[in-house]
């Protein structure tokens, strides 16, 4: 499908003035990608001091990732109508706001509301970073511009990682809330000094599209994140994600009937487009699945401290960030197609070698790993996201660059729910010859988590070493075969990239 041509005056912006928007928009999105690392990694502390329940810590981590994921759509068609820049300095007070409320109410219900409104914010603020950035460029400029920030968000769940661990070194659990929220305040302030831009349309803004796109994917992501705790055969978890495929394909029925719908389903029929919303969802999978198994690896099986594991897992920079810068540009010399298939081979590869860390692995083999799988998000991510930006005309911006997180955060979910999964459910089979002889209720805590089998030996004197051992290695070998699932959809998502032929 040819993109239909539609002039829109880029801004008249200085050098310096484009480089400054740049910054601002990258840090307000490595502000929502690290906002979710962030409070994982305070999680243990803030249900130490709040008493908390286990199902409560899940829903304060999910909640955020589902409301996004739901509104992202909706809120990037919204800045595209009204103002870019309007919706993005909305979004940042709502977030600023949100993230606030555990200064004033640390219960349950008030934790949960309050992360679910962080989301809201995120989604409002996500599209509209992506969108003002390529608006105010030239297209023979934008493909540097969007790599530093596809970077930034690649680079974002490590950061609040290290964020994390120093606010908690020295500051309570609610500092990872005041925080971002002190953050997303001055970059709201910020957001005045950057260029705006609105769909040149009078047209009604497509309601009926907003509300089933936002059921479809919120029923979907829903889904998917109950599997890790649930397992994929439950009802709770089959039951809303074939109705996020039914209400999916009610949306894009409706859409290619509707004047002037919110997504042009139709857009998904160019190959430029097609490749990178599938390019990048596996690669969100890839990567967020292996970050939440890592996460544990290194605090778990070698004892890292929370701030430890983020500054050891930062060698993925080194491969990630310059190749980010020239990914664009690679893309126009090889072809989208086929540097899409190479980097996400060499993922695939990358994910492999972290697959292979046993309990015992020295260091330099995960530098190499996440080395390695940094180099194939850097070839990736930014060309994926220059394939759906470069294929809508200007006015849909916001709405391709909602499509562009909404692929994310469907892939981070199912990249997190398979891993998880399948790690658990290897984990449990391997422990259990080494925990028959416990009382039962020792032997559920023990074969429920590495944790848990951690807990258990340290509190069995001596005996307990070989417990905690054999804990350990059940775990790598859960995480092996938990990382060659998610191999496995990154070789899932080469296969489709290479079949979506030209028209």
């Amino acid at each position: 499908m040819a993109v239909r041509e539609r002039t829109v005056d880029l801004p008249d912006l200085s050098t310096g003035r484009r480089a400054w928007t740049v910054a601002v928009m990258c840090a307000a999105v490595g502000l929502v990608i690290a906002m979710v690392t962030v409070v994982n990694t305070a999680l243990p502390e803030l249900a130490l001091h709040t008493g908390i329940s286990q199902a409560a810590q899940t829903w304060i981590v999910d909640v955020y990732t589902l409301v996004l994921a739901a509104l992202v759509l909706p809120a990037g068609a919204m800045g595209d109508r009204y103002s870019r820049r309007g919706v993005l300095i909305i979004g940042l007070a709502v977030f600023a706001v949100s993230c606030a409320v555990p200064l004033f109410a640390d219960s349950t219900p008030w934790l949960i509301a309050a992360r679910a409104v962080t989301g809201l914010g995120a989604a409002m603020i996500m599209p509209a970073t992506l969108s003002i950035i390529n608006a105010s460029f030239p297209p023979e400029q934008r493909g540097h511009a969007i790599g530093i920030w596809a970077a930034v968000a690649g680079l974002g769940g490590l950061g609040g990682l290290i964020v994390a661990g120093l606010l908690l070194r020295y500051f309570s659990w609610q500092s990872v809330f005041v925080g971002p929220a002190v953050l997303a305040v001055v970059l709201a302030i910020a957001c005045f000094t950057v260029p705006t831009s609105t769909e040149p349309a009078s047209h009604r803004f497509d309601t009926v599209g907003a509300l089933l796109s936002t059921l479809a994917v919120g029923s979907l992501v829903f889904g998917i994140l109950r599997a890790a705790t649930l397992g994929w055969g439950n009802a709770v978890v089959i039951g809303p994600i074939a109705a996020g495929l039914l209400l999916g394909c009610l949306f894009a029925w409706f859409e290619s009937r509707h004047p002037a719908p919110l997504l042009d389903v139709r857009l998904f029929t160019n190959p430029g487009f097609a490749i990178g919303s599938v390019s990048v969802m596996v690669q969100f999978s890839a990567a967020f699945g292996a970050l939440y198994a890592l996460a544990q690896y290194l605090q778990l099986v070698h004892g890292y401290s929370p701030l430890k594991s983020g500054l050891a897992l930062w060698p993925i920079a080194v491969s990630l960030f310059p190749l980010s810068l020239v990914s664009a540009h690679l893309a126009r010399w090889l072809g989208l197609r086929l540097l899409t298939c190479a980097g996400l081979a060499v993922v695939a590869v990358g994910i492999v070698l972290l697959g292979g860390l046993g309990a015992h692995s020295d260091y330099p083999a995960l530098a190499i790993a996440v080395c390695v799988l940094g180099g194939g998000l850097g070839l990736t991510a930014p060309a994926a996201t220059s394939g759906i930006l470069d294929n809508v005309p200007p006015d849909k911006y916001g709405v391709a660059s909602a499509v562009n997180d909404a692929t994310r955060e469907i892939g981070a979910a199912l990249g997190i729910a398979l891993a998880g999964s399948v790690l658990s459910s290897v984990y449990t089979d391997s422990i259990r010859p080494s925990t028959t002889a416990l009382p039962q209720a020792v032997r559920e805590v023990a074969d429920g988590s590495l944790a848990g089998a951690l807990v258990v030996a340290q509190r069995s004197g001596a005996p307990g070493g070989g417990l905690a051992e054999a804990a350990r290695v059940a775990f790598t070998h859960g995480m092996w075969f938990g990382l060659l699932a998610l191999a496995g959809i990154v070789a899932a998502g080469i296969i489709t990239v290479a079949a979506i032929r030209h028209w």
